[in-house]
């Protein structure tokens, strides 16, 4: 078993007046995918170091497969750890840089052969396994830094955002891998990164971070369909979440400014206060006779649809339309949402009304 068990941990810089890390508290199930997102300097990656033993927690506790790892160096953790940066040896062939790790660790040369050749196989890198660092492609390098970090058989993986220095494409290619990879291994893995979309495809469970906590964990489609609060909604997705100040009226209809959309049922209980309606841009439709009237600013064609910034009572939206939608700037659009895709936020404090 390789559970990981994060309880209450804080992390303080600058002579405690920061906290990268406050009160955190989160259990990765064995065999588990857990991707931590969030903006830079939301805790992400301390809190992954400290898992690792690279960092030591103010207080707090870390236990990994129901022993308590916190005071324990990394060495003596049996974690494995990706990088940023390759952190290959430019001196050294693949099988050497792949091996490396056993080799520190006097595994028998017969052994470590053999599971060189068993990682480099799982990350088809068996054809080059005798060529330098140099003469490997960006993905094939980070291949090499992913087989280094699985052929010691670590309980936990520990990954700090290993595509951020390849291209689109390769990105795009190479995160099919390790998904692919990290199902085939089973082992328990943790994932920082910046990238929504790394975060969405990847994880079984998606932690989004903010300040030093954790504002919202569930599943990559819950976490985005339903966000706990505005933040979570801003921040996942691409375009993020259209937010909207809209008052509910007395019955039950949402007024923005002159015009109204229908609510879902259980909106009826906040008649007369003022809301934050969120709606994502694919769930809004435009043309036809829609309830909404708006003017539209922008029009960015992206080939598979056309991405609209328009303004409704003064506020912009984003409107992802279908390729085929043809406008102009400045022209008036009309705009519907169907009930059971809206969302509502308490205007100031930005937490869901309705879970």
């Amino acid at each position: 078993m390789a559970e990981i068990e994060i309880r209450d941990l804080v992390k303080t810089y600058a002579g405690a007046s920061y906290r990268a890390t406050d009160a955190v508290s989160l259990t990765v199930a064995d065999g588990e995918f857990v991707v931590l997102v969030g903006p830079s300097g939301c805790g992400k990656t301390t809190l992954l170091r400290m898992v690792a033993g690279l960092e030591q927690p103010d207080s707090g506790s870390i236990a990994i497969g129901g022993k308590d790892v916190t005071g324990l160096p990394a060495r003596h953790r049996n974690v494995s750890m990706v990088f940023q940066s390759y952190a290959i040896f430019p001196h050294m062939k693949v099988r050497t840089n792949i091996g490396f790790g056993l080799a520190m660790r006097n595994t028998p040369k017969a052994e470590i052969a053999e599971r060189v050749a068993r990682a480099a196989e799982v990350l088809e890198l068996t054809d080059y396994l005798d060529r330098y660092p140099a003469q490997l492609s960006g993905g094939q390098r980070q291949r090499v830094a992913v087989a280094r970090a699985i052929v010691v058989d670590a309980e936990v993986l520990l990954m700090d955002e290993p595509l951020s220095n390849l291209d689109a494409l390769l990105r795009l290619q190479f995160r099919a891998e390790l998904k692919r990879i990290v199902a085939r291994l089973g082992t328990t893995t943790v994932y920082v990164t910046h990238d929504q979309a790394e975060a969405m495809s990847l994880g079984d469970r998606v932690a989004v971070m903010r300040s030093g906590r954790i504002a919202q964990i569930g599943p990559p489609v819950d976490v985005y369909d339903r966000p706990s609060e505005r933040f979570v909604g801003g921040f996942l997705g691409a375009p993020p979440m259209n937010f909207l100040p809209a008052t509910v009226a007395d019955d039950g209809t949402l007024a923005i400014g002159a015009q109204t959309l229908p609510a879902s049922d259980h909106v009826a209980s906040f008649a007369g206060r003022d809301i934050l309606l969120g709606v994502r841009a694919e769930n809004i439709t435009v043309g036809g006779e829609g309830r909404l009237a708006a003017t539209v600013d922008v029009v960015e064609p992206t080939g598979a649809a056309v991405l609209l910034t328009v303004r409704v009572d003064g506020h912009e939206l984003k409107v992802q339309a279908p390729a085929t939608f043809r406008t102009e700037p400045d022209s008036v659009v009309r705009l519907d949402c169907p009930p059971e895709s809206l969302r509502y936020y308490d205007p100031e404090t930005g937490t869901a009304l309705l879970k």
